[in-house]
């Protein structure tokens, strides 16, 4: 609990977190103005699964693009300026008068957000205290968990009361995290120019390929079930005649569930390690949402929903973890990788589940998500245990592998 508080006691670290906060709040609005738009332009489940692949693909892919120039180079008004983007064109999405407008406005935004990933998680990694990285990761992502979470409420309020066109109201938060970031970025220049030149070093160290390979994979898996879902949602409950005030706060216990499950499995990963920790909630995973989708309703969805999203958040921070372990002295890079390339099988995913839903309905195409639930198990019960395990002492970079994994020799 000190280690917590001496944690939230740093100014730069928090202004990280409420921009991470913002950033992810407006990921979520996007699936709640599917049912207007839906309705409104007469288009299929595939097409709004396209709209979610336009937000992760444009930011998804350059995420590691982002990271590389992390490493490399860093302005304080970067991450003012990425949250500045998003702000904007998460605003204008009420103003779009065709699917095709939308679409473009939904990857603008989706670039703004891939671009402050990286660079948020590399900075918050360089202010933090080296004994204290991993609550200081663990409530990083956090932050962007829980504006992920509330985004779904706030959205609904905003149309129930506006319409689409309460899109516009969007850019109060954008300017207050704005506010914050540029308050805080010069500590957090400060802090990474006393740490960026022992992590050149340790960049020259050759990249585990067949370890990575392997923790993206999981994250593939994991993201892809868990983002199909939420997406669908608010149609599938619109289809069976439930209406926002329903989806809208179902949608924000699933995530804020998905917050207890990041905490509560990097604890658990200290004590049990990752790999256990990631096979057996991805195990549970499954029959949890095959229960959620076979007896839709309120009772069974909050239950299970906010079961669902424990277990699939709690490996959560091990991945990233993981992926920083594996490339030390490359933070930017691997937090790209992990959040950007793992994430974009997501956005992928979900026009194909939408496409199955099409053809044999959405809860056919829900209920088979369960199958990657099971592929995430099966794929880290194949990867070394000790790519997940922190016993061994972790240096300023976030390395504490030794030299067969950080080399590659073991996976």
């Amino acid at each position: 609990m000190s280690t917590v508080r001496s944690v939230l006691r740093n100014r730069a670290l928090l202004a990280l977190m409420v921009g991470h906060f913002v950033n992810d709040m407006f990921a979520s609005v996007l699936p709640i103005l599917y049912p207007i738009v839906k309705t409104k332009w007469d288009i299929s489940n595939a097409d709004v699964g396209f709209l979610t692949l336009a937000y992760t693909t444009t930011g998804s892919l350059l995420q590691p693009v982002f990271g590389h120039l992390t490493d490399r180079w860093q302005n304080r008004w970067l991450a003012p300026l990425f949250l500045t983007w998003s702000a904007v064109w998460i605003s204008s999405y009420g103003l779009a008068n065709s699917y095709w407008m939308l679409f473009i406005f939904a990857a603008m935004a989706g670039l703004g957000s891939g671009a402050y990933h990286p660079l948020g998680a590399t900075a918050a990694s360089r202010v933090s205290d080296p004994r204290a990285r991993n609550t200081a990761l663990s409530l990083y992502t956090v932050g962007g968990t829980s504006g992920y979470a509330l985004g779904p409420i706030i959205a609904v309020a905003v149309f129930s009361w506006y319409g689409a066109r309460g899109t516009l109201l969007f850019l109060i938060p954008g300017v207050i995290g704005v506010t914050l970031l540029a308050s805080q970025m010069g500590q957090v220049m400060r802090s990474s120019a006393q740490k960026r030149a022992g992590q050149r070093l340790e960049a020259t160290a050759p990249i585990p390929y067949r370890s990575l390979a392997k923790v993206i994979g999981v994250v593939m898996l994991r993201s892809w079930s868990f983002l199909a879902l939420v997406q669908f949602i608010p149609i599938w409950y619109d289809d069976l005649g439930f209406g926002r005030a329903l989806y809208g706060p179902l949608m924000t216990v699933m995530i804020l569930a998905g917050v207890s499950g990041t905490l509560m499995g990097g604890a658990l990963a200290d004590r049990v390690g990752g790999r256990r920790v990631i096979i057996v909630s991805q195990l549970i995973c499954a029959p949890a949402l095959l229960v959620f989708v076979h007896f839709p309703g309120a009772v069974i969805a909050f239950t299970f929903g906010a079961l669902f999203g424990v277990l699939s958040d709690s490996s959560l921070s091990v991945t990233l973890s993981a992926a920083q372990r594996l490339l030390p002295g490359r933070t930017g890079i691997a937090s790209g990788v992990i959040l950007g390339l793992g994430f974009i099988t997501g956005g992928i995913g979900v026009p194909i589940t939408g496409a199955i839903a099409d053809r044999a309905g959405v809860e056919t195409a829900l209920m088979s998500l369960s199958l990657l639930c099971l592929g995430a198990a099966l794929l880290a019960w194949t990867t070394d245990g000790r790519l997940y395990r922190t016993e061994a002492p972790v240096d300023d970079t976030g390395s504490g592998l030794g030299p067969e994994l950080a080399g590659g020799g073991a996976s």
